[in-house]
């Protein structure tokens, strides 16, 4: 897994990547090669170090989301970025491609999500639950394509699954994502739901970063949708 032309951004205290459906951010029961271990190669290789290469995982994606994960190479910036995170001081937003045709050109989905984690799924419903939490996202329709639509969507709350899950309780479920509801899977096993942009302000620099991260165009939905 070559992770060179994939960085989107490198200092002494943070690296980027573009990471692509299938990766894995931190280890699962599949056994297989993580993110951080390959970047840690990366780093060792560059840099010429021979002792172990620090990395802190800062956020997650899910294995069959694309796009920037971002980490701290330094255990000076990772307290940082995490507390950015926590407290929403970090301004996200996804891209995905669902099936069909949106009802509202833009809207704000709020959602109470209940959790399942025998089936690593989540569930939302139109009103509290017991053992719920809140979740709110807004979309913005970018693009209509032939039988898809691409959205932009800014997260309020960082929940699991929230995208894919309040998507689809609109009826609105994303190309490719089996377990919530599309008509068929992709053949890559991905997901088209793209983390598009991360912009926040430098933890230890105090400057105004802003990451984007390129789609696969190699995808032709993708490139359709990135051709705006």
């Amino acid at each position: 897994m070559s992770i060179n032309h994939r960085i989107l951004f490198e200092d002494n205290h943070l690296i980027a990547i573009n990471k692509q459906s299938g990766d894995l951010v931190q280890g699962d029961k599949t056994g297989d090669e993580i993110l951080p271990d390959v970047i840690k190669e990366y780093i060792s290789k560059k840099y010429d170090k021979p002792g172990a290469v620090y990395l802190g995982v800062v956020h997650r994606l899910d294995r069959p989301t694309s796009g920037v994960v971002i980490f701290a190479r330094t255990s000076k910036a990772l307290p940082r970025m995490n507390k950015l995170f926590a407290t929403h001081e970090t301004d996200k937003t996804y891209w995905a491609i669902v099936e069909g045709i949106v009802p509202k050109k833009k809207d704000r989905l709020e959602h109470y999500l209940v959790r399942n984690p025998k089936q690593n799924k989540s569930y939302a419903h139109d009103h509290e639950v017991p053992n719920s939490k809140k979740a709110a996202l807004s979309y913005t329709v970018i693009k209509e394509l032939d039988r898809y639509t691409l959205l932009e969507i800014k997260l309020e709350t960082g929940r699991h699954h929230q995208i894919r899950s309040q998507l689809s309780k609109i009826g609105c479920v994303i190309k490719g994502d089996l377990k919530y509801g599309a008509k068929r899977s992709n053949k890559d096993g991905s997901i088209h739901l793209h983390a598009r942009t991360l912009e926040f302000v430098h933890p230890v620099k105090k400057q105004q970063v802003k990451i984007i991260a390129p789609v696969n165009v190699k995808d032709a939905l993708w490139k359709a949708a990135a051709e705006l």
